[in-house]
This record gives C-alpha cells, structure tokens and sequence, in this order.
C-alpha cells in the first residue's frame, strides 16, 4: 500500500497487521471526523480527519524507529472519538471542557467492542499491551513533554494553518532524534523555533476564543438534539456528516434548534464580555517544553530560556470565556 502524507511524504506499507488495521471500520470512519471538531467555519481552508493524523502518528513511529506495537499504538489512539471531536466534552456529563478527556475515557472500552481485538489476535500482537499507554512512551507522553501523537498534530497544523513552509517543517524534522525513549532536538534553535509555532497555535487555534465558540456552540446544538430525540447518544460515533444528515429534517420545525445550528456556523456574532454573558467557557490550553541538545548536555527549553517558564505557567492553565451572542 503507498500513502501519500502532506508532511511525510510517500510512504510504503507492507506490514500485514498494519494494513488490516488500516482497512478496517474503526479507523475508516476517521476520516468523516473533522480533527479540530467544526473547523472549517471558523478556519476557512483548514478542514483536516482523523485518519490523517492518526496515519501520520503511524508513519512518524516508523520513521523513527519504533517497535512495531508502538506504532500499532499510535495508528489506533484516536479510534474512540466521536462525531466532531473534543466538541463531544461539551456534550455529555463524562466530559471535561477543562482537559477534554472524554475520548480517552472511552478508548479501552471502545476498542475492545470494535473489529480491532480480532485483528491484534489473528497476527499474535496482546491487545492488554497496546492499551497500555506507558509501554510507548514515544507515542504518548504528558505535557509539557513531546510525543508522537503531539508532534504530528502541531507539525500537521503548521502546514494547514500556513504557519510555517514545508521546508521549515521538514528541516524541524531533520533536527529530531529519539534517544532514551525521548523526543529530542539535535539543537536549541530549533527547539525554540517549535516551542513557539505550537505556542502560537495554542493561542489561536487550540484554546482561542474562535475554537471556545466552536466547541460551546457545536456542543449545545448537539445536547439540544439529543435531549430532542433528534438523535441518540450512539449516533455521535458516527461521521460528523451522518449526524448532520439526521439532525437537520428538525431544522424546520425547531425554532431553538435553528437558531443552534446558526450559531454553530458562525452566522451569529459574539463578543467576550465578562460582564454580560450567555455563556461561560472553558477550553483546554496546551504548551510543550521539548527537551534539545545545548553545550553538550540534553535541557529543555525553559532551561536555557528562563522566560519560557513564564509562559508555561501562564499558558498550562485553561483559558476561560465569557461569551455573549448578539439577539
């Protein structure tokens, strides 16, 4: 199988596990999964799945050299999403808008219903290692640390948000070794220069105040269709255009549910006024702190630059929003 990857490149697959696991419905249906969750109304041009990412997660283990059940890992950690992404933390109770972890909360559960077991099982691979998240600490780490999962989201968004060029994005992937099961960077430069493109998008992109309205709006257009009975709580692990397509025959007929459905594309404006709120928001902020070569030791950032201290202080911490639509 050859899969062309906009960061990556063209890659080969000939490994039989991996190409059934590929094939298969769970990581199919991840590409009607919109990766920010409804960005495209809010990010014009920028609209990018799941299996994209969880593709190039796949591709960077095994350019870098991981076991072959890390990579496995890494192809399969984004099958339990639902519908729209972590806009399904603004819908059920189970969810955090602070942390966004409703989708790792389900994720052992929703693999061992899916077609996945029965693939691991027929090429020999133990389904209880892959889900153990601490036998890859290349493909997942916590933050501020660098993982697999991380790099390729930010490196991905970095093209589609035209934060930097493909060269820029490959010459940072040049300037990336693992060693001691680490993701590190050959040198400070470069380290710094990556710390800031994922800082800028964290600013913008993944905790600004256009991704807040995101996910409160879509949220709310969602909770409000189920409680409805417009669609079920099972529907939402379908395709973001599935659930669209079911909801939208009560467009009509459900005042509320329209103007909901406005909102969600942006057709309503919005100010952030603490003062004056319909809406209070939390949305998850993210900041890395990668480790790099510096005067022949191995530092992070926040090392060698004091003021990225600061900054992973301020930027650890969930932003908030107090929205306020216009009538």
């Amino acid at each position: 199988m050859i899969h062309i990857d906009r960061i990556y490149g063209k890659i080969k697959i000939t490994e039989p596990v991996i190409l059934d696991l590929v094939n298969c419905p769970a990581i199919q249906r991840l590409k009607g999964i919109d990766q920010g969750g409804y960005y495209e109304v809010h990010f014009p041009g920028t609209k990018n799945n799941r299996f994209e990412h969880s593709m190039g997660v796949f591709i960077l283990l095994k350019k870098y050299d991981a076991p072959l059940e890390e990579q496995i890992a890494g192809l399969i950690h984004d099958v339990s999403h639902s519908a729209f992404s972590h806009c399904i933390d603004y819908v059920l109770a189970e969810g955090s808008q602070k942390e966004q972890s409703h989708q790792d909360n389900v994720f052992e559960k929703f693999v061992r219903k899916s077609e996945i077991p029965k693939i691991l099982k027929k090429y020999g691979v133990d389904l209880d290692f892959i889900l153990d998240d601490s036998n890859f600490p290349l493909k997942e780490k916590d933050l501020p640390d660098l993982c697999a999962d991380r790099l390729d989201y930010s490196l991905r968004q970095t093209a589609i948000f035209n934060v930097s060029s493909n060269e820029e994005i490959q010459k940072l992937l040049d300037d990336l070794i693992t060693e001691g099961k680490c993701w590190i960077f050959t040198n400070y430069k470069s380290a710094q220069k990556y710390a800031d493109i994922f800082l800028s998008l964290n600013r913008i992109h993944y905790s600004g105040i256009q991704t807040a309205v995101m996910f409160r709006t879509v949220g709310d257009y969602l909770k409000y269709s189920i409680n409805k009975g417009f669609i079920k709580k099972a529907d939402l692990y379908l395709t973001d255009e599935i659930v669209l397509r079911k909801i939208k025959p009560f467009h009509k007929k459900d005042e509320k549910l329209s103007r909901l459905f406005r909102k969600m594309n942006n057709e309503i404006k919005y100010k952030n006024n603490p003062a004056d709120f319909d809406t209070h928001v939390f949305c998850k902020s993210r900041i890395v702190d990668p480790l790099c070569k510096h005067k022949n030791k191995i530092l992070r950032v926040s090392e060698i630059n004091p003021e990225w201290k600061k900054i992973i202080k301020a930027e650890s911490k969930p932003k908030q929003y107090f929205i306020k639509f216009a009538k």
